[in-house]
């Protein structure tokens, strides 16, 4: 968010009157997204797979975020809040987009880079494997914590479908870590 009233030039006399007039909504929207800004685009990232979807995603959750800031009460739920926002917008920019990816009868080699020392590294470098549906349904099962009929009706899909499209993504997951820990501990040749 570096243009508008943040930017260096505005004098603190402007910044005043810009925080007067917003009830200092602006200020403190601004406060949230610096320090929460990081850990928001992680997420986004989970669900969107791409660094620059991922920025487009956050940027507009924070828009919904910020024009419904006065009605948010709890404060502390912000987080929830800026998320949800985001597995909506993806959702309806992922119905939008045409069927891009077929399956395969055979996967492909995973992709490894650098050393796997930590788990969670891992763990979500598989999570950017996965097919977008499979990876918003784990994202919504595991991360936001929501029901199968809940993930279904964000998704728009039966319960059924969750559930199999859940599993299958855990398996694709435990495969992934499996493979790219036991290339990590072969003898190099």
């Amino acid at each position: 968010m570096g243009s508008g009233c943040d930017s260096d030039h505005v004098t603190h006399p402007e910044r005043r009157l810009v925080i007067a007039v917003t009830g200092g909504t602006h200020e403190e929207f601004r406060e949230y997204v610096v320090a929460r800004g990081p850990a928001l685009l992680r997420v986004a990232y989970q669900l969107t797979g791409h660094a620059s979807d991922a920025e487009d995603l956050l940027q507009a959750a924070l828009v919904k975020t910020y024009l419904a800031w006065d009605r948010i009460q709890d404060r502390a739920a912000l987080d929830g809040y800026v998320r949800r926002a985001m597995v909506n917008i993806n959702i309806s920019w992922w119905r939008r987009r045409k069927l891009e990816e077929y399956p395969s009868a055979e996967l492909p080699e995973p992709a490894l880079t650098g050393d796997f020392a930590y788990l969670p590294e891992r763990v979500e470098q598989a999570l950017d494997r996965l097919p977008t549906r499979m990876r918003a349904a784990i994202m919504l099962r595991y991360y936001e914590d929501m029901t199968e009929s809940e993930i279904a009706t964000a998704l728009g899909v039966s319960v059924g479908t969750v559930k199999s499209t859940v599993s299958r993504a855990m398996a694709k997951l435990r495969g992934d870590l499996v493979l790219a820990e036991s290339r990590r501990l072969e003898p190099q040749v």
